[in-house]
């Protein structure tokens, strides 16, 4: 028994012997990483040492030390706590922790812990120093000297005096403050911070060139002190040396460009020296990089009100409202400023309106579109001052009180209201009225017509050319006057005081298979009508020697007092599939027309078509009932009356008409196929017609002005030779090209053939230019 209790001691005897060597290498290893201030080592090595012997106070304290330097501040603070429980008589370790307390910002108990450290040992400075600055945050001055002059007593050292130094300047005893900053440069010629002290002591005591002197030499020792320059700065203003003391604060914005408060300092002093314009620009400044300090506002404020600048100054006050609308200094600043600026403000001319919806005229005219129930009036009063109210009909409308020139809002209930009345007071109650007469407008959509390029019905547009750009001509028809034509965008010309304008534009269709014109009338009302691109047309022009080619179809087919027919639809169709084989740019079919829609059309409509869309043959195409009256040539609009010449078209009229636009066209033919076209209108071929050569460039360059009749003296039928042959000509030419002179010579046999005892007839269209040149289908 006796030699196992042996054993035992034996074995607990080593297990502390090794326990022992290890922490105490560990505590040599935290010791080697302190000094080396490899801080995170030494943590890690000291709570090695702590978890074999926790209560080892000086690794404890090491490793609040090494917490410290690595800005762990609460775990040093209960590191340096523990460690005087174990060693209470260590005033090195009350000193640790009464300086983590101060740098923790908790100045009472710093101050508690350093009186313990001194109590332990007299002559620790650092427990002197950490103490008068403990009690300097507490603002207990007078402690802080007699701290001071306690650690004088045992120790004279710069840092010392340059503490009792800054409490006696705190205490306002500039004297004995300058006397103990003497005595810290005296002991330390290098400290910047007691020459500084020595400077600001001396200028509170109106001592400018001592505190002059004193700083100019703290600076040679750091030339870039932001303190240094700013105090230097104020010293200057002191001794009335304005632009020195704005060149020192000027120098600390060089140095730090971000930092708001440098530009608020220039803009103070700037203000001090009533230098207002420069005084905005540097609060102006400071608002760029901070927005939200309301102070900025009103700094910049008072600057503006010296200038007389109202309206900035108001809006710089409004904007500390509503930055701190719970703020009760700002509130107040605001209120302030605002009884100061009534005064400041205060006017005596009238509010203006300007009425954005409805577009009121001066005549004191509202136009509403007829039919609503309301409509919600829009507007603006115009004015110096803020507005106090404004009133439609008796009721209060929607603004914002706060803002200058405030638009507002109302919806009026329209019910056989008649008029409107509108009144606004400003906050000086200067007041105006308006009265207005309300007018119901029309509600139609203007209609969006093109004129150039042509655009067929369904808004199909067939281009000649792959320019990039496309130009643009058309007419809007609406009632009342046009406020906006857009198309793609762009907004097109047209005379804005004129009814029912002509515009034009220029857009780029690179790219693109269509755009949108877009109009609106001055009374709202819109029309969009979109258009669609056709390439396919491009190649026609290549090599076509008749240029552009159009074809115009009248059909009349629907009559209310002659017999309906079926044929003008069956020979349109018909002769639309044998042109179809040939260079034909554009088509216009136009059906079942009245006289007076032949008349326009023919007058202005393919007038403006034909010079807009630079045409160069034309060929017009009439199929329906016909009648020759007096040697002359009638086609029969649809709503003719039977018997009744004068609701006949005469086509004389059309030859008038197109007299005026014959000298855009190289090419014209007339085919009808209702009636013989009258002696007047032709002058007719004295031998029958020779073909011609699509070689003969004569024939193809020259012009040509011609007609080709059917020369029936009755009504139409249904079932046309004339028609019939044509197109099969047409569809059964083999070569790249046919003259008329073929065609006619091919229907004038046809016809002949059939039994008919009239011959078709053909010549020249008299008093239209012909130089001896004719009509080519070109096939594609």
């Amino acid at each position: 028994m006796k030699k196992i209790l042996l054993i035992f001691n034996f074995l607990l005897l080593s297990i502390t012997i090794i326990n022992a060597q290890n922490y105490f290498t560990a505590y040599k290893n935290g010791e080697k990483s302190f000094a080396n201030q490899d801080y995170t080592n030494a943590i890690i090595e000291f709570t090695k040492v702590l978890e074999s012997k926790n209560d080892h106070d000086r690794a404890l304290n090491y490793r609040g030390l090494s917490y410290e330097n690595t800005n762990d501040l609460d775990k040093a603070v209960l590191d340096f706590k523990q460690a005087i429980t174990f060693k209470s008589k260590e005033a090195e370790y009350y000193l640790n922790l009464g300086r983590v307390y101060f740098k923790l910002n908790k100045f009472t108990e710093a101050e508690a812990e350093l009186v313990k450290a001194i109590d332990n040992d007299k002559k620790l400075e650092e427990a002197y120093e950490y103490r008068t600055l403990a009690l300097i945050a507490l603002k207990k001055f007078t402690e802080a000297v007699s701290n001071a002059d306690d650690a004088i007593s045992k120790i004279k050292s710069s840092n010392n005096y340059y503490l009792k130094g800054i409490s006696q300047d705190s205490l306002m005893n500039y004297k004995d403050a300058a006397y103990s900053f003497s005595r810290a440069i005296f002991y330390s010629k290098e400290s910047v911070e007691a020459h500084l002290g020595l400077a600001h002591a001396n200028l509170k005591m109106d001592m400018f060139d001592k505190a002059l002197e004193v700083c100019d030499k703290g600076l040679l020792l750091d030339p870039k002190n932001v303190k240094g320059l700013l105090l230097r700065s104020e010293i200057n203003l002191g001794a009335n040396k304005t632009q020195q003391a704005l060149d020192d604060i000027s120098k600390i914005i060089a140095l730090h460009p971000n930092e708001t408060a440098y530009y608020v300092k220039r803009g103070n002093t700037f203000q001090l020296l009533n230098q207002h314009q420069n005084a905005i620009a540097d609060y102006s400044t400071a608002i760029r990089l901070n927005k939200e300090d309301y102070f900025l506002y009103y700094q910049r404020a008072k600057s503006y009100e010296v200038l007389l600048d109202y309206k900035s100054a108001v809006k710089d006050y409004q904007t500390i409202k509503t930055l701190t609308p719970y703020d009760g200094k700002a509130l107040k600043l605001y209120d302030e400023a605002k009884q100061r600026l009534y005064e400041l403000s205060k006017e005596s001319n009238n509010p203006k309106i300007l009425i954005e919806s409805p577009s009121a005229t001066l005549d004191g005219k509202m136009p509403i579109a007829k039919g609503l129930e309301s409509y919600i009036i829009k507007g603006q009063i115009l004015d110096e001052s803020n507005i106090d109210f404004i009133k439609i009909n008796g009721k209060d409308a929607i603004f914002n009180k706060d803002s200058i020139n405030p638009k507002f809002e109302f919806e009026l209930k329209l019910n056989d209201l008649k008029n409107v009345t509108i009144s606004a007071f400003d906050v000086y109650q200067n007041s105006e009225s308006w009265q207005y007469e309300i007018i119901e407008t029309e509600i139609n959509s203007p209609i969006i017509k093109l004129m150039a390029p042509y655009a067929s019905d369904d808004g199909a547009i067939y281009l000649d050319s792959d320019d990039p750009t496309l130009y643009i001509e058309g007419v809007i028809n609406d009632e009342s006057l046009i406020k906006k034509i857009v198309i793609e965008g762009s907004t097109a010309s047209f005379v804005i005081d004129k009814t029912n304008p002509t515009f034009s534009a220029n857009i780029n269709i690179m790219n693109k298979d269509g755009f949108k014109v877009i109009a609106e009338d001055i009374y709202g009302n819109i029309a969009e009508k979109s258009f669609t691109i056709n390439r396919e047309n491009i190649a026609l022009l290549g090599d076509n020697p008749m240029g552009k080619t159009w074809v115009i179809f009248i059909e009349n087919s629907n009559y209310k007092t002659f017999a309906s027919l079926d044929g003008p639809t069956k020979d349109v169709t018909m002769m639309k599939s044998a042109f179809a084989k040939y260079k034909i740019h554009n088509v216009i079919h136009k059906s079942n027309m009245t006289k007076s829609q032949l008349e326009k059309f023919f007058s202005i409509e393919l007038r403006d078509l034909v010079r807009s869309n630079r045409v160069n043959s034309l060929l017009v195409w009439y199929a329906g009932h016909g009648k020759f009256i007096n040697e002359s040539g009638y086609w029969i609009p649809v709503d003719a009356k039977r018997d009744e010449e004068f609701t006949y078209f005469n086509i004389n009229n059309l030859k008038a008409a197109m007299q005026s636009y014959s000298k855009f066209i190289t090419h014209t033919l007339v085919v009808t196929d209702a009636c013989e076209s009258g002696p007047s209108f032709y002058q007719a071929m004295r031998s029958t017609p020779k073909d011609r050569s699509c070689n003969d460039w004569q024939a193809t360059k020259f012009k040509s002005s011609q007609v080709f009749s059917s020369a029936g003296y009755e009504l139409a039928v249904d079932n046309s030779q004339f028609t019939k042959t044509f197109a099969s000509t047409l569809s059964g030419n083999p070569n790249s090209c046919i003259p008329i002179e073929t065609i006619v010579s091919k229907v004038s046999s046809a016809v002949q053939k059939n039994g008919s005892s009239q011959k078709p007839k053909f010549g020249k269209i008299a008093g239209l230019e012909d130089e001896n040149g004719t009509f080519f289908f070109i096939k594609k």
